[in-house]
C-alpha cells in the first residue's frame, strides 16, 4: 500500500490519499519489469525496412563482356551483390517484431512498475478549473510550487483528456501527458517525477487493482 500526500495547486498539503495494488514478490519484480519493457520497446518497431536482392533491382539482363578473352573477371550481370547499384547480400525484409506476454503478467508488470515508483510519485488536486485558458507558465509554476524542477522529466497522469491542460503541457518538451486507462512501463520508467490527481489516482486503483 502506498500512503501519498496530496498537495492543491498552491503547493500546500491538504490530505493523504492511498493506492492499493498487487505487485510481484520482490525476488521477481525486476525481471517481470524487464520482460514487459522488452516487449512494448520491440512491439513499437515497424519492421519496414526493406532492400531488394539482385533479382529485383532493374536492370542487369544482359551480360556485361563476353566470357572469355577480355581478361577480366566473369561477370553475368551488373546487378550482382559486387557491384555499386547492385543487389544486397542478406538484406533487411518486411518482419514482425511482436512478443507475447500473458495479460496477467503484463498488468502484475505495470503495477510493479507503478509501485517502484512510489518515492517520485506526487499527487495533487484536481486542478483543470485553475486553467480556464491555455497558459504554460502557470502550469509551470505550479510544478515548481509542487517540488519539481522544471527541466525534469515528468509524467502527468489524468483521470481524462482535458483540453486546457493538453493545451498548457503540449510545449513542453520534458513533460508527457498520458490518461490513467493508459499507463505503460516505458512512461513510468521514464520519467523522473511522476505527477497524478486525486481522482486520476482513484481511476488507476479501479482499473488496474485486479
Amino acid at each position: 500500500m502506498l500512503d501519498c500526500v496530496v498537495q492543491n495547486w498552491q503547493g500546500e498539503e491538504v490530505g493523504k490519499a492511498t493506492l492499493d495494488l498487487r505487485v510481484a514478490k520482490e525476488e521477481n519484480a525486476a525481471h517481470i519489469v524487464h520482460r514487459a519493457l522488452v516487449r512494448q520497446l520491440t512491439n513499437a518497431r515497424q519492421g519496414t525496412a526493406s532492400s531488394k536482392t539482385r533479382s529485383e533491382v532493374r536492370g542487369g539482363g544482359r551480360k556485361p563482356w563476353r566470357q572469355k578473352g577480355t581478361g577480366r573477371a566473369r561477370a553475368g550481370s551488373i546487378r550482382s551483390p559486387l557491384w555499386r547499384g547492385g543487389g544486397v547480400i542478406f538484406g533487411p525484409k518486411p518482419r514482425e517484431f511482436n512478443l507475447k506476454m500473458n495479460r496477467k503478467e503484463r498488468r502484475l508488470a505495470l503495477r510493479t512498475a507503478l509501485a517502484s515508483r512510489a518515492e517520485d510519485l506526487i499527487v495533487v488536486e484536481d486542478f483543470v478549473e485553475q486553467l480556464p485558458r491555455p497558459k504554460t507558465k502557470d502550469l509551470l509554476q505550479a510544478i515548481s510550487r509542487w517540488g519539481i524542477e522544471s527541466d525534469s522529466k515528468i509524467l502527468l497522469i489524468l483521470p481524462q483528456k482535458e483540453e486546457m491542460v493538453y493545451l498548457s503541457a503540449r510545449n513542453l518538451s520534458t513533460l508527457k501527458l498520458i490518461v490513467a486507462t493508459n499507463l505503460n512501463v516505458c512512461d513510468l520508467l521514464w520519467a523522473k517525477k511522476i505527477v497524478t490527481t486525486s481522482s486520476a489516482l482513484a481511476k488507476i486503483q479501479e482499473v488496474y487493482s485486479d
